[in-house]
């Protein structure tokens, strides 16, 4: 059941009032600045410039989710579109032969009309062909994020109709569900990429993990990822997570260019740069746009816990 203070933070996030108040406070501002990488396509290519030339990948997040608006998800099909016209010269700077693609877009399904009605399913796999095909042409990956449990069938039977056309699509699986380490087996195949992450929205215990099981399950689809065929993408910020995914990777016998490390713009700064200086490959999860006080409110309300994160990281590079 969810706790009282997730139960506030999801009701926040729904507060046009409450959006207002936090625009005008100079340390909301504060905390979107440092997590967000401003609200224009600009300011997002410009942040995006400055983490690729530090030696980081990255993957952009148009912000916006849980849209039952066809129009609104057109919007958000026509802000990619434009976003990858304006990344394709800096993709084909970045591009090196054979290896992973440093410049990625990383897409929500319920952003691309996934909950309009009953044809929210083909409504979502064609707006998203639209924003491959492009990607495909601008030399950008893209990688389908995952959501809240009830939409992982849906996600997932979309993703594998996309790579029929695009098979180096990526998609994230979420640790703490039950059904993920099958999951990570059926999906790691050659060419896949798999981003994983522990997973953060609210679910009951009958479908996810709770407590210390989570790293548990995490290790062990990080495991079947390694010794899969595809490309494993390590999403986390837990110290002992990442050192499970360097550990499982040497004894996997994987090269740096058979996988990667993913963090969140704003967040470990300092060991972001210190993995790049390892030579491992780090991608950081850039997200833009005006939809950044739901995005935000919502990350706390899937795991409070974030707050302390977001908190320290405001104080502190390390």
């Amino acid at each position: 059941m969810p706790s009282p203070l997730r139960t506030s933070l999801l009701a926040a996030a729904r507060s046009k009032r409450l959006e207002r108040m936090a625009s005008r406070l100079s340390l909301t501002r504060k905390v979107v600045d440092r997590f967000v990488a401003g609200e224009t396509e600009q300011q997002a290519l410009a942040t995006s410039r400055d983490i690729l030339d530090s030696g980081r990948f990255i993957t952009i997040d148009h912000l916006g989710e849980d849209t039952t608006d066809t129009s609104q998800a057109t919007a958000t099909v026509q802000a990619y579109l434009s976003l990858l016209s304006a990344l394709a010269p800096l993709a084909g700077e970045q591009a090196a032969a054979g290896g992973p693609r440093p410049v990625e877009v990383s897409l929500k399904l319920s952003a691309l009309g996934q909950f309009v009605g009953a044809d929210g399913d083909r409504i979502a796999l064609e707006n998203a062909h639209k924003i491959c095909t492009a990607a495909e042409e601008a030399g950008v990956w893209v990688t389908v994020d995952a959501e809240d449990h009830t939409t992982t069938d849906s996600t997932l039977s979309i993703v594998r109709e996309l790579r029929s056309d695009f098979p180096q699509l990526g998609t994230v699986l979420q640790a703490y569900l039950k059904r993920t380490e099958a999951d990570c087996a059926d999906l790691s195949g050659p060419g896949s990429r798999i981003r994983l992450c522990k997973g953060a929205y609210a679910e009951p215990a009958s479908v996810a993990y709770q407590g210390d099981a989570v790293d548990e399950a995490y290790v062990r689809c990080l495991r079947v990822l390694m010794n899969g065929r595809g490309y494993p993408m390590v999403a986390t910020h837990d110290p002992a997570m990442v050192q499970a995914g360097l550990r499982l990777a040497t004894e996997s016998g994987r090269g740096t260019d058979e996988y990667e490390m993913q963090m969140l713009y704003g967040v470990r700064d300092t060991e972001q740069l210190r993995l790049v200086g390892q030579q491992r490959h780090l991608r950081v999860y850039l997200p833009y746009g005006t939809e950044w006080y739901g995005y935000f409110m919502r990350r706390l309300a899937e795991k409070p816990a974030n707050l302390a994160l977001f908190l320290r990281a405001l104080t502190s590079q390390k």
